[in-house]
């Protein structure tokens, strides 16, 4: 049976790689689990929750033997040497900026998967563990803001006067970025965010915020579901727009990132100090150079304005068990792919464009980098040559014809009435009057109304009550009776529906709700 390792990660990281919940389900694949001592203990786990879920509780040295080592974090350089020869680790690798660990797994014919290197396709959400802990971080990164602004982020109205609500600016709407905007517009707060992609504006509106464009003459397409470099036309527009909005906002998240390379500048000195005394900035890229020019990684900031800048790089560690469970998820759905019968072996293969991406080392052998994945968000652009043909015009009578056509039923008319006997002449007349009477009356009501399928029951129930009244007066008890029973049934559904097409507009009205 395969042994699989829990590490306990370094000092002043919270998370662990599994929680006693996702340990049954590794050890439901077939692994014998074991678990470093202590590895959960700031994650709240302890070691007896472990043991309860089937795990075996061991030293160090043993745990980082194992065939498989689970890990949050990049291994050290020593922990690589704890590393049994061709051992399987599964971790937060940073392959692209992170070259030393790298070439420090090329050894020993070890084989390393980055979990942060998961594709961001649809078959691989559940593995995507940058989602999952972005998720976390921006919420975090709301609650921090919230701690150092050390104001309503809702506006209030009381005795003593009225409170505006804080004002957020979001920089990037990705995972982290909706998840900010979410949590703060739930707060109250007046939230305003920008991305280059413009597919992410209906996100961003759907969850409270504004969405405010950079208008460029290009359009941001993001093929493998991560950021991309702007031109230097969007940058310079973008710069105008955070110029803007540093000087009427109170709090900026900036959640800018793109893979492989440091951080992108969003916000200079001179926007910093053009802010509000007691701003806050939360500047979630500060361990890739940041986004805000004076940010320093993992260290609170306070300017000479009095601008607090906040450059934690342990926001999702900040809720620990959460992030852990989620990790953990994320890391057993990856294992499950990789165990498909469920017998403790893993097994890797190359035709699955998963796991190959998220293979940095195979056997010894660098990887790196993958081939890439296509899985742009944004619309496919069509060519012209490949626009589909115009659809045929519609055939319309001319003028003239339809004359000739009005004309010719005024004499059919004319006719059936000379000829036919009484009473079908008078029965032509009330059935043509009816119809035109009818349609007029009901069928030219606005859709705004009333459903357009409403719209067009009401023109015939219309048509047959007019008709119905005319009937009623006719000296013929049969007669008579039938266009009542008509007119009673007609306006019930003519009223009805009516009826039913408030209560449909009532369900859009915030007032009847």
């Amino acid at each position: 049976m395969t042994r699989m390792g829990i590490a306990a990660e370094a000092p002043g990281e919270t998370r662990v790689a599994a929680t006693p919940t996702t340990t049954v389900k590794l050890i439901a694949l077939g692994y014998d689990v074991i678990v470093e001592a202590g590895a959960g203990v700031a994650s709240s786990f302890p070691d007896a929750a472990y043991r309860d879920a089937g795990a075996r509780i061991v030293s160090r040295a043993e745990a980082w033997a194992a065939d498989v080592v689970l890990k949050v974090n990049p291994p050290t350089p020593d922990e690589v040497a704890l590393l049994a020869d061709g051992a399987t680790i599964i971790a937060l690798l940073s392959p692209a900026l992170r070259p030393d660990v790298r070439e420090s797994l090329q050894t020993r014919g070890i084989t390393a998967l980055a979990l942060d290197a998961v594709p961001r396709i649809s078959r691989a959400q559940s593995m995507d563990v940058l989602s999952s802990m972005a998720n976390i971080s921006g919420y975090r990164a709301v609650v921090e803001a919230a701690h150092e602004f050390g104001r309503f982020f809702t506006g209030q109205v009381t005795a003593a006067g009225k409170v505006p609500p804080a004002t957020v600016l979001v920089a990037g709407a990705g995972v982290a970025g909706l998840a900010a905007i979410g949590a703060a517009s739930s707060l109250g707060a007046i939230v305003r965010a920008t991305d280059p992609r413009p597919e992410v504006a209906d996100q961003v509106r759907s969850i409270g915020g504004e969405y405010l464009p950079v208008v460029v003459d290009e359009v941001m397409d993001s093929r493998d579901g991560y950021a991309k470099a702007t031109s230097e036309a969007y940058d310079r527009a973008a710069a105008a727009l955070y110029s803007a909005q540093a000087r009427e906002v109170d709090v900026v998240i900036t959640t800018a990132l793109i893979p492989g390379r440091a951080a992108p500048r969003l916000l200079t000195a001179a926007d910093v100090a053009s802010m509000k005394p007691g701003s806050v900035i939360i500047d979630m890229a500060a361990a890739q150079g940041g986004n805000v020019e004076g940010s320093v990684d993992g260290q609170r900031v306070v300017t000479d304005n009095g601008v607090v800048i906040l450059g934690y790089s342990d926001l999702a560690s900040r809720l620990p068990a959460q992030a852990s469970q989620l990790y953990g998820t994320n890391l057993v759905n990856l294992v499950k792919l990789l165990t498909p019968q469920k017998d403790g072996r893993l097994t890797l293969d190359f035709d699955d464009i998963v796991q190959r991406s998220i293979t940095v080392v195979r056997d010894g052998e660098s990887m790196w980098p993958p081939p890439p994945v296509q899985v742009s968000a944004a619309p496919t652009q069509t060519t012209p040559d490949a626009a589909p043909p115009a659809p045929a015009p519609k055939r319309t009578l001319s003028p003239a014809g339809r004359t000739g056509l009005v004309a010719l039923g005024i004499a059919a008319l004319f006719a059936v009435s000379a000829v036919a006997p009484a009473p079908l002449p008078q029965h032509l007349t009330v059935l043509v009057l009816s119809v035109i009477v009818g349609f007029y009356v009901i069928g030219k009501v606005h859709h705004a109304l009333h459903t357009p399928l409403m719209s067009v029951t009401n023109a015939i129930s219309g048509i047959i009550v007019v008709g119905a009244m005319l009937q009623v007066t006719i000296p013929d008890p049969p007669v008579q009776i039938l266009a009542a029973v008509a007119v009673l049934l007609a306006s019930v559904n003519i009223f009805g529906g009516f009826a039913v097409t408030r209560r449909m507009l009532a369900m859009f009205s915030k007032g009847d709700r």
